[in-house]
């Protein structure tokens, strides 16, 4: 009884002295640091007490996802980043509190799902993520059955139910090419080459899709 004692203390030892490791290794953009005197104009508004345990669970689920998830780690601190410039445009609390709530449930789908079966693409422009964030996956979830699923941000400070644009379709693997998102009855043409994937349409009231993204993996 006492070594299984012994021995789950030296596991919790280890588990917190990994998470100090990683604390120290991820990237400063990552980390809310409110410590600092010399904060930033949005460290200043993000560093306030109603946001306290909002900034201790969002730190808390990354190093979760960190640590256990199978998506690229890559994409984990660049959705990061994405996730920082949208709380730029925020002009009030609740949308802070909203886009906190968002990125612990983005963060817990990094976590709980099987990324090994999904590939992500975020949209591209000029050499850089997108002003305007699209991410689009695909997921394999059999032999002849793919589902296709993005998001398209649009500004912070909207309302909840109109702060994404949804893309939705399922295909099989010989029709990938052609995909018809079900939300908007768009028909777009996707072009795979190697890391890079090509979506264009030529339907009117479809661009917000159309682009250059690269691929995660």
């Amino acid at each position: 009884m006492q070594l299984k004692i012994e021995m789950n203390h030296l596991k919790t030892l280890v588990f917190t002295c990994l998470l100090g490791t990683l604390s120290v290794h991820t990237s400063q953009a990552q980390h809310i640091d409110c410590t600092s005197n010399s904060k930033s104009s949005l460290l200043k508004k993000i560093c306030v007490d109603p946001l306290a345990e909002n900034r201790k669970n969002l730190e808390t689920q990354y190093l979760t996802a960190y640590l256990i998830s199978d998506a690229p780690l890559r994409l984990l601190a660049d959705t990061h980043l994405l996730w920082f410039s949208r709380l730029e445009q925020c002009k009030s609390l609740l949308c802070y509190q909203q886009l906190f709530e968002q990125r612990i449930d983005d963060l817990n789908v990094f976590t709980s799902l099987n990324q090994s079966l999904t590939q992500h693409y975020l949209k591209y422009e000029k050499g850089k993520i997108s002003k305007m964030p699209v991410h689009l996956k695909i997921h394999q979830l059999s032999k002849d059955r793919i589902k296709v699923e993005g998001i398209s941000y649009r500004n912070a400070n909207n309302k909840l139910e109109t702060q994404f644009i949804p893309f939705l379709s399922y295909t099989t693997p010989d029709k990938k090419t052609e995909i018809v998102d079900n939300e908007h009855d768009c028909t777009y043409s996707f072009k795979y080459q190697r890391s890079i994937l090509k979506v264009s349409s030529k339907q009117k009231g479809c661009e917000r899709f159309v682009g250059i993204y690269r691929l995660y993996d």
